[in-house]
């Protein structure tokens, strides 16, 4: 559980790796296999609204007498040779998987297995085939416990007629599986994206309304919960294993965040800062190296912040020819960081491409939302992410991102706001902090706005931000916390109180309630960044990035949550990450090696949009369309009252309420997409003739 013992991992391997992405979907159970079209045609179903997952390639594979039916869908990255077809079996015919993402050193691990006798004869070059050998030699979570890469599989051993879901350790690569329907008709449907199973008969469409709630609240639903009751999301790290005999999912972590971070606490890196600096480099160098593989074009996300001119000026410094890298721009001065990336592009000497999006193009994206990202998703960030991977996508086939940076460096301002704010506030009398708070929310945003941008030269930088009149507001709003965690959980919400918004919705606990982790070697800034990587990095940022990406048929990395990376960060002294008010200390030292100072020291700018004046403008009357009462009477998911009072005030200007109201609005806009494509497929499905025999023979290539 710590950098030191990820060392012999961090060889690259010697020969040709065979890498692709993809989506998965299948199947396993239900009473109706030989007379309802189940198998082939079920699967091809399954796996056309993921197509844009997997273009180049499809492959099928069914036991009917096992009830189990599993398909793939293919991105080719290196090549298309049929030793890499999928669903593919294991050299022994013990597994049969189906596998999305890569093994950065797959290589490695097939030096091992030929070090120990246990390699097979390999068929290809392909990682899949190597996790599989792995499987028949080791097991599989002793596999996956060698392996660096970011992964969702299924597979089936057909020894013990069981089945097992697998995800990555920080959640880079998407999983979602459940049981739909009743009795001996209960089927086990899984897939990368919840629309694979949707398509599937047996869907049963039931919304959680708990799961709304959290929507509400975060911008996005956490794992374990979905938008449907009894659909699931695999959590990051896990295996879940289940069989038509034992139906409920078993879940084991074969890799902890939490561990991880109480081991590094324990085990505290105990060089020099110097030598941290030097170790950083040299495991992102490896981590960067590793992820740079590939025979297609290959680039990088550059905004010229921190963590992605990091990524970029490592990849530069490794590569034998310019590295293509991708900004956008925007017009509006308050949101445009083009200039920027332009300037660490130009000192590096990769070849860039920028483009600056007009307002109309931002919101052509919004239609296209729901069906992207396939359940309700409210980071307004997902716009320029989605415009920037449409730009990267029309030069290369695999671009890799700064994301993670700040969970793991402490780069957000909220840890140090909500530490600063508790340790002044804990020892005032409640209602004096609540006397604060509404003298605060009695300022106008944009009043604090224009007061903070005239004392910005008298403050530190630490202390300049984007958008202080929100960000005072929302600290205005938590004053009554009794807890630190409280505090932080109120500074990360929309809606303080979805309960009252949502019909009927009472929020399930997670990690921030409830099921928190209680890890008591860390300090509070240390506990806000383990329940980032946690929550916030798996089910806000790399969903936004792996769903925008995808959408457009184009591969992302992430060379920050190589576990060897995250392990080490986890190890280091959290002086070395936030050092005299200085966010991300130990990372700025790697990055100044390579691109000036000069260049980087800014006040951190979020990757928005100005949502607000879109509502109050060009997004007035689709926004009214979907908010108005009648509507959300008739629907019965949200009492109208709060919300129309809010639509109400923003647009008055008497309030900001646009991150609130784009998280009603989301919902809004998924559910009429859901209604208008269940109505769709009614008439646009029929049962193929059932052809099982053709669907258990389709592996052909295995």
């Amino acid at each position: 559980m710590h950098a030191g013992s990820a060392s012999k991992q961090l060889k690259i391997g010697k020969g040709k790796a065979r890498y692709t992405m993809c989506g998965l979907a299948g199947f396993m159970g239900g009473g109706s296999w030989s007379a309802d079209g189940s198998g082939q045609g079920l699967l091809e179903r399954m796996t056309a609204p993921i197509a844009q997952r997997g273009p180049d390639d499809a492959g099928y594979w069914c036991e009917p007498w096992q009830r189990i039916a599993m398909a793939h869908r293919r991105l080719s990255i290196v090549d298309l040779s049929p030793a890499g077809h999928q669903p593919m079996h294991s050299a022994g015919r013990r597994y049969v998987i189906v596998f999305n993402g890569e093994i950065y050193n797959h290589l490695l691990i097939r030096e091992v297995l030929a070090e120990q006798g246990r390699a097979p004869a390999w068929r290809g070059y392909s990682d899949t085939e190597t996790l599989l050998a792995g499987f028949d030699a080791w097991g599989i979570r002793a596999t996956l416990e060698r392996a660096v890469g970011m992964f969702a599989f299924a597979v089936w051993d057909r020894e013990t007629a069981a089945l097992t879901l697998g995800r990555d350790r920080m959640g880079e690569k998407p999983l979602y599986y459940g049981w739909q329907g009743q009795g001996d008709d209960a089927v086990f449907l899984f897939g990368s994206e919840l629309k694979a199973l949707r398509a599937h008969p047996a869907f049963e469409h039931d919304i959680d309304r708990g799961a709304l709630s959290l929507q509400l609240r975060h911008n996005y639903i956490p794992a374990p919960y979905s938008i449907y009751r009894g659909i699931a999301k695999l959590p990051a790290g896990s295996l879940a294993t289940v069989s038509p005999c034992s139906r409920e999912p078993k879940i084991t972590a074969y890799w902890s965040c939490v561990q991880a971070a109480e081991y590094g606490a324990a085990h505290p890196f105990s060089g020099s800062a110097g030598q941290a600096v030097d170790a950083l480099e040299g495991l992102l160098s490896v981590a960067v190296k590793q992820q740079m593989m590939a025979d297609v074009p290959l680039g990088a996300f550059l905004s010229g912040g921190v963590d992605s001119s990091t990524v970029v000026a490592l990849m530069q410094a490794q590569a034998p020819r310019p590295v293509k890298t991708f900004s956008i721009g925007f017009h509006e001065a308050a949101y445009n960081e083009a200039q920027h990336a332009r300037a660490v592009a130009a000192h590096l000497g990769t070849d860039h491409t920028e483009l600056y999006v007009t307002p109309e193009e931002a919101l052509d994206v919004i239609p296209a939302l729901p069906a992207l990202y396939d359940e309700p998703f409210s980071d307004s960030s997902q716009i320029p992410t989605h415009l920037v991977s449409r730009l990267a996508r029309g030069h290369v086939t695999v671009s890799l991102s700064g994301d993670g940076g700040d969970e793991l460096f402490c780069g957000y301002n909220r840890y140090r706001l909500t530490a600063r704010l508790w340790s002044r506030i804990a020892a005032k009398p409640l209602w004096a902090r609540e006397l604060a708070a509404r003298g605060v929310a009695g300022i106008p945003p944009h009043v604090l706005d224009r007061l903070a941008a005239a004392a910005n030269g008298l403050l530190p930088a630490f202390l300049r931000f984007t958008n202080p009149g929100e960000k005072l507001h929302k600290g205005a709003a938590v004053l009554g916390s009794k807890s630190v965690e409280e505090l932080y959980r109120g500074l990360v919400s929309q809606w303080d109180d979805p309960g009252s918004v949502v019909i009927a919705g009472t929020e399930p606990p997670t990690m921030l309630t409830g099921s928190r982790p209680g890890i008591p070697e860390l300090d509070d800034i240390q506990r806000m960044m383990v329940l980032d990587m946690l929550t916030y990095l798996p089910d806000d940022i790399l969903v936004k990035l792996d769903r925008a990406a995808m959408g457009v048929s184009l591969e992302t990395r992430v060379p920050f949550l190589a576990h060897p990376v995250v392990e080490f960060a986890l190890s280091v002294p959290q002086e070395l990450k936030l050092r005299d008010g200085e966010s991300k200390w130990l990372l700025r030292q790697v990055l100044y090696r390579h691109v000036p100072e000069s260049l980087i020291d800014r006040p951190k700018m979020g990757f928005a949009v100005p949502l607000g004046a879109w509502l109050r403008g060009p997004l007035r009357d689709w926004a009214e369309s979907l908010l108005a009462r009648p509507r959300l009477q008739d629907e019965g998911f949200f009492d109208p009252r709060p919300i129309r009072r809010k639509w109400e005030e923003h647009l008055s200007g008497k309030h900001d309420w646009q991150y609130q109201l784009w998280t009603v609005l989301m919902f809004q806009s998924w559910l009429e997409q859901q209604r208008s494509d269940r109505i769709q497929s009614r008439f646009a499905y029929r049962p193929p003739i059932p052809d099982l025999a053709a669907c258990s023979s389709s592996a052909h290539a295995l």
